[in-house]
């Protein structure tokens, strides 16, 4: 199981380091690259074409601004591409966004929120899921974890409420 995360400059890494720490929480290793769509176009091109051949099942592409990174990437795979837009400009990633969600018709890229990279990974998951099924149950666990962690924080904060309306 190996999803590959691409992002435009190394400065996306702050973004995007929660979705390798979550690939890694549930098994899934994890390819990390640094390549841009407008600076190394051959390499993002090698990334790419190469990508199912070094075991890769999804891949997530972050990039800021203008944000052809994704696309890019899904013009020459076919395996899943993610896309995470990155607040990287005055526009607060909404250009970014739209350049993901813009995708001409035939050439998908599902895409996350801004910095949207813990999603990402989930959906990576999700997706490989599909053809590994141990992650079914990886998955369910944490969505127990996560609704039991709400709870706990619903309970804090009603037990904070009560003692404020007794002061």
């Amino acid at each position: 199981m190996k999803v590959a995360i691409i992002m435009g400059s190394n400065s996306d890494w702050p973004v995007l380091e929660p979705a390798e720490k979550t690939l890694k929480e549930f098994g899934v290793e994890v390819e990390v690259v640094v390549a841009s769509a407008h600076r190394t176009p051959e390499l993002v091109k090698e990334f790419a074409a190469g990508a199912r051949d070094r075991g890769v099942e999804a891949i997530i592409a972050a990039a800021g601004a203008a944000a052809h990174l994704g696309g890019v990437i899904a013009s020459y795979t076919t395996l899943p591409v993610i896309g995470i837009p990155i607040n990287a400009t005055p526009l607060n990633g909404m250009d970014s966004l739209l350049s993901f969600v813009q995708m001409p018709s035939g050439i998908p890229v599902a895409t996350m929120a801004i910095n949207g990279a813990k999603n990402a990974a989930i959906f990576a998951v999700e997706i490989l899921a599909g053809a590994h099924p141990e992650l079914v149950k990886k998955l369910a666990d944490a969505r127990v974890k996560m609704q039991e962690e709400v709870k706990v924080k619903g309970e804090k904060l009603a037990q904070a409420r009560a003692a404020a309306a007794k002061a």
